[in-house]
């Protein structure tokens, strides 16, 4: 959860008269989650966000899952992948799904998107692996770097511009919100003193960004399988002011405080988002075990519960070979998995590590798309026997 934050100008009091200096009002709207029982914010308008001046027709979207692929370790190699093609919400090549997330590699080759664009029902948390540039949307405007965790909740409309590359990220759409860790949070909702993070490391948006222009503003809304294509007379970015707890933030894995023992310690303490049905993980540099006969090195692990996703960012990742920077790997639940032969002894002295990975622990099974195929490592289920 975020904490509060306002930009701009906004009444005394909610849901009363706020007067523009000709004298109308400006326009109140009520961004809220969970009906009205979860986080909000409330936005003011120069003009009604309700005012649509053309619907066009919707545009289907598709991803089909690879029924037939088997219960395999896999390897999907996209560390090769230098492009897929449009701008940011064109590229998105999804690749691992179900339910409740799915996730998406995105390598551009627009730097900038002439409409805007909203998830209907989808929270998304992009990792930018490389690159950097803008986001703005109706609460304002929002710095992306390299190794940042943006979270945009859904209904935030908004659009990007890149002006550094090359642009890689990692697309994660989730069906529920996507929270900090419960157990890092106290009863009003403050990250604790233990957590490996604090608000201190959440950016909100810094500042209003007004288009005030009469014009023609496209807005491509994603739901129940298709692009939805509204036309609108000014721009959603017409807002005043705003207060809330609802609202897109940037976090970097560089600012996450890994958590160490005398040996080793399990994936949880690496969490940095839960999300219904999933969690997020962050593995950033860090010392070692330091127990006299520690092995820093994974044991083998058999997952009675989750499936187990690992997008390897940057570093030499010391219980796998063969998985270059930009790969993926799938553990199904129902298969033991490890540490690659030899790995475990090579680990044994270690100090420290300088590895960043993302990733992802689901508590249903997840599905390889008919995208993904072309990415499959045939060698890698029988990687175990060197």
């Amino acid at each position: 959860m975020a904490y509060y934050h306002t930009l701009g100008k906004i009444p005394h009091k909610r849901h009363t008269q706020f007067r523009k200096p000709d004298g109308s009002l400006y326009a109140e709207e009520l961004v809220s989650s969970k009906g009205f029982s979860g986080i909000y914010s409330i936005l003011y308008h120069e003009h009604p966000p309700t005012k649509v001046k053309e619907v066009r027709k919707p545009v289907p979207l598709k991803t089909e899952i690879a029924h037939e692929y088997g219960l395999l370790q896999t390897h999907l190699n996209t560390s090769g992948l230098k492009s897929t093609g449009g701008d940011f919400l064109e590229s998105r090549k999804t690749l691992l799904m179900n339910n409740d997330v799915s996730m998406a590699i995105c390598i551009p080759t627009e730097r900038s998107m002439d409409y805007y664009y909203k998830n209907g029902e989808a929270d998304e948390c992009l990792f930018i692996h490389d690159g950097g540039g803008w986001l703005y949307s109706q609460f304002g405007k929002l710095r992306m770097e390299k190794g940042d965790y943006v979270v945009i909740p859904r209904t935030t409309i908004y659009r990007v511009e890149w002006d550094k590359g090359p642009i890689r990220i990692l697309v994660i759409e989730s069906s529920g919100p996507i929270e900090t860790p419960r157990r890092y949070r106290n009863e009003l909702g403050q990250l604790l003193e233990h957590s490996p993070f604090c608000e201190r490391d959440l950016r909100p948006p810094g500042e209003l960004v007004k288009e005030e222009e009469k014009g023609e503003y496209l807005l491509k809304i994603k739901k129940g399988g298709y692009l939805h294509q509204y036309v609108y007379e000014y721009s959603p970015l017409n807002v005043v002011g705003w207060d809330g707890y609802l609202y897109p933030y940037c976090f970097s894995i560089h600012d996450f405080e890994p958590i160490t023992g005398r040996i080793h310690q399990p994936p949880p303490v690496h969490q940095t988002f839960q999300a219904e049905g999933y969690v997020i993980c962050s593995f950033v540099p860090r010392l070692f075990d330091y127990h006299p006969e520690s092995i820093p090195a994974p044991y083998n692990h058999s997952n009675i519960d989750s499936d187990e996703v690992l997008y390897y960012a940057e570093g030499n990742f010391m219980s796998r070979k063969g998985i270059d920077r930009g790969s993926f790997t799938l553990h199904p639940g129902g298969l033991p998995h490890g540490p690659h032969p030899g790995t475990v002894e090579k680990s044994i002295g270690a100090k420290e590590t300088e590895e960043y990975a993302v990733m992802l622990d689901t508590f249903r099974p997840l599905y390889l798309t008919k995208e993904a195929l072309e990415f499959v490592d045939e060698k890698y289920p029988a990687s175990w026997n060197e």
